[in-house]
C-alpha cells in the first residue's frame, strides 16, 4: 500500500494534503486496490457547503460503488473534471492526478485529527483481517 508523506487519512479510505489554504482529497491507494477498476466517480458540486462524514460523491469498480465521506466540515472549491471522462486515472494515480475535490475547511484545526500514514496502514491492515 502506498502513502504519501504529506496526508492524512480516514477510517474511510479518503486522504487530504494541504495545497495553500484548500485541502485536496481522494481515495487512498488502498481503496483503489480493493475497488479494483474504477468505471465511475460522482463528484460534488463547487460550492457545496458539508459537515465532517458527509457523503459528497461515489466511486464505483466493476466491483462495487462505495460513498466518499467529508473528513472535515467545509465548502467545496474544486472537482477534478477529468475523472468524469476517464475514472480510470484514479486507480493509475490515486494521490496526484487521481484527486477528486478540493474544499476549504471551515475548521483547520480539525486536519490534526486524521490519521497519521502510520497509524492509517495499521487501520487498513487489521480491516483486512
Amino acid at each position: 500500500m502506498d502513502l504519501i508523506p504529506d496526508a492524512r487519512y480516514t477510517e474511510s479510505h479518503e486522504w487530504v494534503r494541504w495545497d495553500g489554504d484548500d485541502l485536496v482529497c481522494g481515495i487512498t491507494d488502498h481503496a483503489q486496490e480493493s475497488l479494483s477498476d474504477v468505471v465511475y466517480v460522482e463528484l460534488p458540486d463547487v460550492g457545496d457547503e458539508l459537515e465532517t462524514g458527509d457523503i459528497w460523491g461515489v466511486v464505483e469498480s466493476v466491483k462495487a460503488a462505495s460513498d466518499l465521506h467529508m473528513p472535515m466540515g467545509g465548502q467545496i472549491t474544486g472537482v477534478n473534471e477529468a475523472l468524469e471522462d476517464e475514472p480510470e486515472i484514479v486507480n493509475k494515480d490515486p494521490y496526484g492526478a487521481g484527486w477528486m475535490m478540493r474544499f476549504r475547511p471551515s475548521d483547520p484545526s480539525q486536519y490534526d485529527m486524521l490519521l497519521e500514514g502510520d497509524v492509517y496502514e495499521e487501520f487498513a491492515a487489521q480491516e483486512e483481517g
